[in-house]
């Protein structure tokens, strides 16, 4: 028999003011509680882990320690070669918790790796509910939910992301599909700039930060707005602040 990789939610954030009811507002008690009973995980980082295991042992007391769990690393550094390692536990037959940096494993997540080759090795996986970014940004944009799609990052050189927005630009005008793009915190300003100048000024644009936190902010004006209030040196409080935007063309 082998165990089960379960896919343990994080939260997006934590703010020292919503520590409190944080857990109890964004991962479900039973999440919760099955997360505290683990010893063995996938990170991608093990400090932040044990971390995140402490904050939630506020709530629930953790079967193993801290020192007693096993805590290993998938991180965009991580060679495929090293994903079979990874999977030992299971195959072992001890269930394994994958967790993300922030929100749900696997999604924009280099997760996603070891979830396809354990199921290349009919291992169980059960992803549990819990805060996606992405969703959540959708759900709050107004734009279309029918027909979307994310294309994480986009180019850094100026001019071949000025080439994506209108590629993606025409293909949100053809299919009436929302694009949902990340970017790199201290990059967000750079971003918003090259979308409200690049998109058509009758285009929507969605910047939602720190969804979920008591920071957070989320808004939707169509681009020639943005740029009148970049203008006006009104952007949002995003500045290293995780961000989603999302476009859609009228």
């Amino acid at each position: 028999m082998t165990g089960t990789l379960y896919l343990i939610p994080n939260t997006l954030g934590i703010n020292e003011n919503q520590q409190g009811n944080l857990l109890a507002s964004i991962i479900p008690d039973s999440v919760q509680a099955f997360s505290a009973q683990l010893q063995y995980f996938v990170a991608e980082n093990a400090k932040t882990t044990r971390a995140y295991l402490k904050f939630l042992s506020q709530q629930h007391p953790l079967q193993h320690s801290i020192q007693e769990m096993h805590i290993s690393e998938l991180n965009i550094n991580t060679p495929e070669q090293a994903l079979e390692g990874l999977l030992q536990p299971l195959l072992q037959g001890h269930d394994v918790g994958l967790i993300s940096e922030a929100g749900v494993p696997a999604v924009a997540d280099p997760g996603a790796n070891l979830v396809r080759l354990a199921h290349k090795r009919q291992i169980k996986v059960r992803p549990l509910v819990g805060p996606s970014s992405l969703l959540l940004a959708l759900m709050g944009s107004g734009l279309n939910g029918q027909s979307f799609a994310f294309h994480g990052y986009l180019p850094t050189d100026a001019a071949l992301r000025a080439k994506r927005i209108k590629e993606l630009e025409d293909r949100s005008r053809k299919e009436k599909q929302t694009q949902l793009l990340i970017e790199t915190p201290y990059r967000n300003m750079a971003m918003l700039e090259a979308l409200s100048s690049q998109c058509q000024p009758s285009t929507l644009i969605c910047v939602a930060t720190d969804l979920s936190l008591d920071t957070e902010s989320l808004q939707t004006r169509t681009a020639a707005e943005w740029k009148t209030r970049l203008a006006k040196q009104q952007a949002p409080d995003f500045h290293k602040k995780p961000t989603v935007f999302l476009f859609l063309s009228q």
